[in-house]
Order: structure tokens, then C-alpha cells, then sequence
């Protein structure tokens, strides 16, 4: 494989990393590889300016284009940063709310908070159906119970951030909110048949694709009607047939972080990436902060396409949709210049994000 092709295959991975600041070990990495996004937890939180540092620094781990600094920022347990940052009650306060406007106004408070710091990417909101009260994994990160009332402040969280410049990823597709066993510790198994994910699990996803979403996450668990023996992740028969082909979805799939238990109790890193990008993901999340697993990971995309498992056109294809994404939401000439300070201290827990999350309050 050809250097450049090799690093193309970085632009693949979002990787997570320890610190306040980028690793040697990732910096390392990337004279090999562009790697093309970072993933932020609150390990890696001081305050807001350390934060705009942090996402100017990550934009050398690539030579070619702009690179990712992405986040879980959901409100409630799913909050990577905290105060000075407004502190956002859990999404399922929206759902008993169910005043739209309310959610939109949440979406953009939240998304220019992120903006203001550098980061670019969120993955949110969460669109799974809690028909499982006791579901370990999701609980209040759900919007309802109601299938219609997720898809409708779905949609509305989405716009909201996307219209502030944050590209939105809706997650986890096929449906997280019947699992009973949390993926972050095991393989959870969904036993729905096709008609009742159509008509629930899916209902919010639908109504995120018309609404045009920048990307989708998918989860590990197994589904049986779908695929008795892959994990959604690593399906074709639920990434490229149900999720590109029977809903029609042409964005950005990425998956779930790839070091949860459900799928690395059961596999290496270089193997279950190169299963995910077969199946039809696009980006590979490896968020443990192991920088052995990332590299053992884009060592096993390379050697997926080196051996055609992956194919030139799959892997064109996933590198088109990274390109054409950060083209539209990723500005070459900020992406090297840390948000100024004045910026940081006017838009950070100001007293309208502070009323709105009052607001979300009352329902809690």
C-alpha cells in the first residue's frame, strides 16, 4: 500500500487519549496515519480555555484537512464538561416537558458552548425508545417512552445544533432501548422482530434522516431478526442493508467506541475495525486511551485493504463522506486558532443557557 493510501485509513479512526493534552504516543501515530478526529471525555477537561487549546492542538495529528474534536455532551449523566459550563438536566426532562421550542433552545445553548471551545462534533441525541424501564445503559439519557415524542424533539435537538455549525450524531441505531445488559460491560441481545423495529426503534431514526443529520452511531448489540450471528456494528445485513439501504440513510455512520466490552471481550482491535468498515461504517471510535489499540486498529484497516476485504470503493466511499462533512462544517483557515478568551467568558454558562436549563428543571 502506497504511503499516501496508508494515510488515508487514519482518517478512519477517532481515537481517545489520557491527559489535558495531546499524547506524545498520538502525535507519534500520526506521522503515520491523518488521523482524522479525537474523541474528549472528562479525563481530558481542566476548564473552557484548556479545552480551546486542546482542540487547536489536535488539528496537527493530520496533514491533509481538519480533524474531528469530537464529544458525548447529552445533558445529565452524559455531560464530558461540566461547569463553568451550563449543567444540563437529562434528556428525558424534555420528554415530559414536550415543548419543542424548549428543546431547540436547548440544542443551541448546548451547541454554542461546545462551538466556543473548539469543539466540533456531538454525539447526540440519544433517539432510543426506552420501552425497557430497568435498561442499564440508557435510562433518563432517553428522550420518552413515546416513539413520536423522541422523533419529534429529536429533530428538533438536531436542527438546533446543526444550524449553530455542530454537526449531529443520532445514536444507536438499530435501537438501545430494549437491551437489558449495558454494551459497555457485555453483548446485549434485542430480540424484536423486524415489524416492531420498524415501527418504534426506528421511528426517531427516520424522522432524523429527513430532517437531514450529519451522522449516525451505530450499537453493539445483537439482534436476531436481523443478524443471528454479527453485532449491529459489525452487520452488513443492519449497516448497509436496513440502515443505507431500507431507510435510505446517505450520511456518516460511526461506530459505537469500539474498546466497550461487547465487543472487546471478543475480538482485537485490528480485527473488529476492519469488520465495522466491511459492514459499512464509515469512522471507527477507539476511546479507551490506549494507544496501542488504536494503533493495532488502523494497522487492521490496512491490512484489510491490502488483502481487498475492504475495497478502494468502500474505503473512497467513507473518505467521500468524512471530506464532504468536514467541507461543509469544519473551516480551514479557524481550525489552527484557539477561541479567544472574551468568546469563552461571553457565551460559557450565561445567565439565557442558565433559564433554559431552569427550565428543564421543573420536569425532572
Amino acid at each position: 500500500m502506497s504511503r499516501e493510501r496508508r494515510r488515508e485509513v487514519g482518517q478512519l479512526m477517532f481515537a481517545g487519549f489520557r491527559g489535558h493534552s495531546i499524547p506524545v504516543e498520538l502525535r507519534s501515530l500520526a506521522r503515520e496515519f491523518d488521523i482524522g478526529g479525537v474523541v474528549l471525555f472528562a479525563r481530558n477537561v481542566a476548564e473552557p480555555a484548556q479545552v480551546a487549546e486542546l482542540a487547536r492542538e489536535a488539528q496537527e495529528l493530520s496533514t491533509s484537512g481538519p480533524v474531528w474534536v469530537a464529544i458525548d455532551q447529552e445533558g445529565g449523566r452524559v455531560q464530558r464538561v461540566k461547569a463553568p459550563l451550563t449543567i444540563w438536566p437529562p434528556p428525558a426532562t424534555l420528554g415530559r416537558a414536550d415543548d419543542v421550542d424548549l428543546t431547540r433552545r436547548f440544542g443551541r445553548a448546548l451547541a454554542r458552548e461546545l462551538r466556543a471551545m473548539g469543539i466540533t462534533f456531538d454525539f447526540a441525541p440519544v433517539l432510543d425508545v426506552l420501552t425497557r424501564k430497568d435498561n442499564p445503559a440508557i435510562g433518563d439519557r432517553a428522550i420518552s417512552d413515546d416513539a413520536a415524542r423522541v422523533a419529534r424533539h429529536g429533530v428538533a435537538f438536531i436542527e438546533a445544533l446543526q444550524r449553530e455549525g455542530l454537526p449531529s450524531c443520532a445514536k444507536h441505531f438499530p435501537g438501545h432501548g430494549e437491551a437489558s445488559v449495558d454494551s459497555h460491560e457485555d453483548l446485549p441481545i434485542v430480540d424484536l422482530p423486524p415489524d416492531r423495529l420498524e415501527h418504534v426503534e426506528w421511528v426517531p431514526f427516520r424522522a432524523a434522516f429527513e430532517a437531514g443529520v450529519a451522522a449516525v452511531m451505530s450499537c453493539h448489540l445483537l439482534v436476531p431478526s436481523l443478524d443471528e450471528q454479527n453485532p449491529a456494528t459489525l452487520s452488513r445485513e443492519v449497516i448497509t442493508g436496513r440502515l443505507r439501504g431500507q431507510l435510505g440513510f446517505g450520511g456518516l455512520v460511526l461506530t459505537d467506541d469500539m474498546d466497550m466490552k461487547a465487543i472487546s471481550l471478543r475480538m482485537e482491535p485490528g480485527e473488529a475495525a476492519a469488520r465495522a468498515v466491511v459492514a459499512g461504517c464509515d469512522g471507527v471510535l477507539q476511546c479507551g486511551g490506549d494507544h496501542d489499540r488504536v494503533a493495532a486498529a488502523l494497522e487492521g484497516l490496512v491490512r484489510a485493504v491490502e488483502d481487498e476485504s475492504i475495497t478502494f470503493t468502500r474505503l473512497d466511499d467513507a473518505l467521500g463522506r468524512h471530506k464532504a462533512l468536514k467541507a461543509r462544517y469544519l473551516s480551514e483557515e479557524a481550525r489552527r486558532r484557539a477561541p479567544a478568551a472574551p468568546t469563552l467568558r461571553e457565551v460559557i454558562g450565561s445567565a439565557e443557557h442558565a433559564l433554559v436549563a431552569e427550565q428543564m428543571r421543573h420536569f425532572a
